[in-house]
């Protein structure tokens, strides 16, 4: 399992998105773009668009190559990206790096969620899975922390960008010696490779019934390439559906608002944006470990219930806060609890839960490409609502705003109470069997 340790650890690294956001304003200076926001917009928003293409591209990338080597191949763009940013002298350098950066950062999520989900044992997925949420806020924070003296260093936002190339590099050169998926051997027909992965994995005494739980599902040697257009009709439909919906409803609930608009709060309480950041981020971290400790007890739907009912409660408090902001100044400190609350009950469930339960859910063979989509979907509404939030908080109000996010949330409490299937403790096969049995 040392492999799987090394993956999620080091792709989440520190994370590009927050290495430009800390320093944007010495970037936009130094580069001579500095007040002209349809410029800072295109810096972060150029590397969410080489994501989606990332992403969409992932599906193939890992089916044809391997999650190994696609694991090595996401770090490649990151690399040159972060180098082209950091020796960038104009914005259209700059652009063209955060372009391959986002590429970089589409495919690694899909790619790590397959490959977690692959090699690992049944009865510790949910912890194993939850690593890669862990290891994201340690990025985030390590960013943070990389940013601070941006302001006072001249130049110091260069560093910054040739800090985020180390993780990549450990990343590509680590995944060297890891086991390859023996999911993905085993479909494209290596029967022998993916016993001797099997071994390296389990053990010996684990490779016989690991080969006959493959067989189950892929026992037919169907080894033809999906087609895109075989996700959203026949038996397939079902599963992509409730995969894509929870991505969209995840994003959709407010979780990025609240990131984006957390510094303003705290400031408004009178806490400095440095304090804020380190509240937000230990916050985060503590969520995800408590959400590794009870993924594989109390399983993935469970949490994914509270998780989503009690982000509903903390978009309450703030609408109660923001209708009484005016009249209450207390209400402030409302708003704060509101946010913290928010971000330990997402980072209960909303956050690591879907993409470790999405390729448990789906069928081996279409189970990159429907990744590739489902994330693709993540990326579009976080893209969008990173767009129009600040629109619609001038048009709508912050009650109405906040009202609406909680009306999302309770949304995706009623859907997965519905839809969504536990998979706690089960074999992938397991899984793949009573799920295309049910939709048959």
């Amino acid at each position: 399992m040392n492999c799987c340790k090394k993956a999620r650890n080091l792709h989440g690294g520190v994370p590009s998105r927050m290495v430009v956001n800390e320093p944007l304003e010495s970037i936009s200076s130094d580069l001579g773009f500095n007040g002209n926001t349809l410029a800072e917009g295109l810096v972060v928003s150029t590397c969410l668009g080489g994501a989606f293409v990332g992403c969409l591209l992932s599906g193939w990338v890992t089916d044809g190559i391997g999650r190994r080597r696609a694991f090595q191949l996401c770090a490649l763009p990151m690399i040159v990206g972060a180098s082209m940013s950091a020796t960038a002298k104009t914005i259209q350098g700059m652009l063209l790096g955060r372009l391959f950066v986002g590429i970089g950062m589409g495919l690694g999520p899909p790619v790590a969620s397959l490959y977690v989900t692959e090699v690992s044992p049944s009865y510790v997925r949910g912890t194993y899975g939850s690593f890669i949420q862990i290891a994201t806020c340690l990025g985030l924070m390590g960013a943070l922390i990389v940013g601070i003296p941006v302001k006072d260093i001249k130049g110091w936002w260069r560093v910054c960008f040739w800090v985020s190339t180390i993780p990549a590099a450990l990343l590509a050169f680590a995944m060297t010696f890891c086991a390859e998926s023996p999911h993905w051997l085993f479909k494209k027909g290596k029967h022998a490779e993916a016993e001797a992965q099997f071994e390296k994995l389990l053990g010996a005494s684990h490779v016989d019934s690991a080969i006959l739980e493959l067989s189950k599902s892929d026992g037919d040697g169907n080894t033809e390439t999906v087609e895109f257009s075989e996700l959203f009709h026949g038996r397939y439909f079902r599963v992509v559906f409730i995969g894509s919906t929870l991505f969209a409803l995840q994003q959709l609930s407010g979780i990025n608002a609240v990131f984006y608009f957390f510094s303003t709060v705290f400031r408004s309480a009178g806490v400095p944006s440095n304090l804020a950041n380190v509240f937000v981020g230990v916050v985060n971290l503590s969520g995800s470990i408590i959400a590794m400790a009870l993924m594989d007890k109390v399983g993935r739907k469970l949490l994914l219930l509270f998780s989503f009912l009690g982000m509903a409660v903390s978009m309450g408090l703030q609408v109660a806060a923001a209708s009484t902001y005016a009249s209450n100044p207390g209400a402030v400190y409302l708003s704060v609890g509101g946010m913290l609350l928010f971000v330990l009950t997402f980072a209960l469930g909303a956050g690591p839960v879907p993409g470790l339960l999405l390729p448990e859910i789906f069928p081996s063979r279409i189970r990159a490409k429907a990744m590739a989509f489902c994330m693709s979907v993540h990326w579009v509404i976080n893209f969008f609502v990173g767009l129009l939030f600040l629109r619609l908080l001038e048009q709508l109000g912050a009650q109405l705003l906040y009202s609406i996010f909680c009306t999302f949330c309770l949304m995706a409490a009623a859907f997965v109470k519905r839809n969504v299937l536990e998979t706690k403790g089960k074999t992938l096969q397991e899984i793949e069997i009573a799920l295309l049995q049910e939709h048959r």
